[in-house]
């Protein structure tokens, strides 16, 4: 050891700070230091277990859900899907039968619309039109429609008013609380958009 460094045998302590707690009382003080706290138990017990209940919990729900159970014997299920066939087969021969009844893209629909109500100027313009999407989705809260032409140029090109036309004919051919149509070129350009 160093002789710079002495070291005392019992070094003096405060009380109560690691010393000896047996100090004589004072006259008229009475103290009696706080019992120490006991340690303080983790949680991530009651969490693992609480987070395993879960999965359980879930494993039980999807097994009990359902399933494909091949040792299933109960015929139910099957007979309806066997009933389902012939009503299939039955609704293809309707459909070849009746060519004139198959549902209209909504393109097709938008220019019926503008061919009954239209102006010519706009009949026209419609007559561009290619594709529409989003008219038949309607929520009246956003309501975002699209229609596409083969017009060229894009907003500040020779179609612009043909666009404006296209919108103002769907704005009267669809009704929205909060509808935006937007009418872009054959190049995906905006041409013009309005509100419906």
């Amino acid at each position: 050891m160093s002789q710079q460094y002495p070291q005392q045998p019992n070094p003096p302590q405060q009380p109560g700070w690691g010393g000896p707690q047996n100090q004589p009382p004072v006259p008229g003080y009475s103290y009696t230091p706080p019992a120490p706290e006991p340690p303080k138990k983790r949680k991530v017990g009651k969490i693992v277990l609480g987070a395993l209940a879960v999965f359980v919990v879930i494993g039980i729900a999807a097994n009990a859900g359902g399933g494909d159970d091949s040792a299933d014997t109960s015929g139910k299920d099957k007979a309806v899907a066997a009933e389902d066939k012939p009503k299939a087969a039955e609704a293809e021969g309707a459909a070849e039968e009746e060519p004139a009844t198959q549902k209209k893209s909504q393109a097709e629909e938008f220019q019926a619309c503008v061919a009954k109500s239209g102006t010519d100027t706009e009949k026209a313009a419609v007559e561009h039109v290619t594709k529409v999407t989003g008219a038949d989705k309607r929520n009246d809260i956003l309501d975002s429609a699209e229609v596409y032409t083969d017009f060229t140029g894009g907003l500040m090109g020779p179609h612009q008013g043909e666009g404006k036309l296209i919108a103002s004919a769907f704005a009267s051919c669809y009704e929205s609380d909060n509808g935006l149509v937007t009418v872009y070129d054959k190049d995906g350009e905006i041409l013009s958009n309005g509100n419906y």
